[in-house]
């Protein structure tokens, strides 16, 4: 049976609503760290460890939340990752040392580390082929809306709250959350007559030795580093090496996180009406476009000229991110989305792990100037890769990973 038109929306939404929280849950740890810095009396490289240490949680479990949600179902898996990552936030705010803050944060990770692959198999296998990419595409642009969002809301909670009572309250709201979405959502997989909605082993040897996944796993790898990188220390730099206070912050902080937004949300259909068939054109320029603006960020000389030049930088990396969400769910059988949007995940949160703490190193041995370099290496690494990618035009259902091996 066919979901109503009413009820795919509804889970659409939710999901949208929950990625939001995610993202509302890991830009909080950025805009409180000067305060957590200066009680716990952490360096900048120990800071980078703990930025880091949640996205090295969240990347050993992509290969695993996927299989999870593709064998299991998506709901449950959703309703795990939320549960735990909302504890953790809470007990982020009970952390009195820099260990106790680094397990935390890793189980964090591990916690929220399911719900990408899960969320994303959750609003897809309610839509028809043809809208998948596009359905996708939107989806992941809750990632941005929950950063612009985030210092909004998180910027009064530090400024009239501590930031361990701000960790407390924003878990509490994921816990709320996950009461809402398990009493409204079902588990279609599970609920499903036919054993062909589940993955098998032979499906997920398929998925995992397809070279074309990988490459698009090795060019939002790339994107990711920028992604990651940004979003850990911007708020940092704009505060430590512009002057800005936290109220300043959280106004100029959504900009760029709106451009994103925008460019994610549309980035399906993009790919869908001028780049079927092409797609690797589509993460070319996209790269090409976000180093040339890393590169106007890390010579511009007033707040003005540095949030324009981040705005285009997040516009064109979050085109990358786009295609890479939604092209598995164009080549990939229902049963194997899940899994191939973890193995996207396993090489784009890695970058989670490696962008936090390598600039956290570079600032505190060179400068934050050293960091931008590093970044627009990045954003051209996954333009040489994208060079690697090639696709075929696909007009009605999606092909399979056996058809695409020949």
């Amino acid at each position: 049976m066919r979901p109503s038109s009413h009820y795919k929306h509804w889970v659409l939404f939710l999901l949208y609503v929950a990625w939001c929280i995610a993202f509302i849950d890991r830009v909080v740890l950025s805009m409180g760290a000067p305060a957590i810095t200066a009680e716990l009396n952490l360096s900048p490289s120990e800071l980078g460890l703990v930025l880091s240490v949640f996205y090295f949680g969240f990347w050993l479990m992509q290969l695993p939340g996927g299989w999870l949600a593709d064998r299991f179902g998506a709901k449950y898996v959703v309703i795990m990752a939320i549960g735990l990552w909302s504890l953790f936030t809470m007990l982020t705010g009970f952390a009195g040392s820099l260990a106790s803050l680094i397990l935390i944060r890793l189980l964090f990770g591990l916690g929220e580390g399911a719900f990408p692959s899960a969320a994303i198999k959750n609003a897809a296998e309610n839509y028809p082929a043809t809208q998948k990419p596009k359905i996708t595409s939107l989806l992941v642009s809750s990632n941005y809306v929950g950063s612009m969002i985030a210092p909004l809301l998180i910027a009064p909670l530090l400024l009239n709250f501590q930031w361990r009572h701000s960790f407390m309250l924003i878990g509490i709201l994921g816990l709320v959350f996950v009461l809402i979405y398990s009493l409204t959502v079902r588990n279609t997989a599970v609920n499903s007559a036919s054993s062909r909605e589940r993955i098998n082993f032979k499906d997920m040897r398929e998925v995992l030795k397809h070279p074309l996944l990988w490459k698009i796993a090795a060019a939002w790898f790339g994107l990711s580093l920028i992604n990651k990188g940004l979003d850990s220390w911007m708020p940092v730099y704009l505060m430590k090496e512009r002057h800005l206070d936290l109220k300043a912050v959280g106004v100029l902080l959504p900009i760029p996180y709106l451009m994103a937004g925008i460019a994610t949300a549309i980035g399906g259909w993009v790919m869908v009406k001028f780049f079927n068939g092409r797609e690797n054109m589509m993460l070319l320029f996209s790269a090409l476009f976000t180093a040339i603006s890393i590169g106007c960020m890390y010579r511009a000389e007033s707040l003005t000229g540095l949030i324009v030049a981040q705005s285009f930088t997040y516009f064109f990396k979050s085109f990358v991110l786009a295609v890479a969400v939604a092209l598995p769910t164009k080549i990939l059988a229902p049963r194997m989305i899940g899994t191939g949007i973890g193995i996207i995940n396993f090489g784009g949160q890695a970058a989670g792990f490696i962008a936090p703490l390598g600039i956290g190193l570079m600032v505190q041995y060179f400068s934050f100037g050293s960091a931008f370099l590093f970044l627009m290496g990045a954003a051209a690494f996954s333009s040489v890769i994208s060079l690697t990618i090639r696709t075929t035009k696909t007009v009605h259902e999606p092909v399979t990973l056996t058809s695409l091996n020949k």
